[in-house]
């Protein structure tokens, strides 16, 4: 079984979160609708569902279409998703701190 992300942690498994995790998990590429409810592993009901407050509040771009399939990433320049990044950052580096913390008591017994 596959361990659950930070920010799935934190928030929770809610569908929202599971796709906006996974468009954080995968900054910088771009994906058809489908393959964001296939990666996020929700329904794509689910996704429609929340889809339009993905855009309400600019986390999601188009990044290229053709025919009638538009492909879409996380929208890094949105405040929202900016601070989704940082809420991950500080997450990541409260985890290592957690580690190195414990590994420390280790050596020290």
């Amino acid at each position: 079984m596959i361990e659950k992300s930070l920010l799935l942690q934190l928030t929770g498994e809610m569908p929202l979160f599971k796709i906006v995790d996974f468009l954080v998990e995968n900054k910088g590429m771009d994906f058809a609708k489908k393959d964001i409810a296939q990666g996020a592993e929700i329904s794509k009901a689910s996704l429609f569902n929340y889809w339009p407050e993905l855009e309400l509040h600019n986390i999601v771009k188009v990044t290229r279409a053709f025919g009638k399939t538009k492909l879409y990433t996380l929208n890094t320049e949105s405040p929202v998703a900016k601070k989704i990044l940082e809420l991950e950052s500080t997450l990541i580096k409260q985890a290592m701190l957690t580690v190195a913390h414990k590994r420390e008591l280790l050596v020290d017994a």
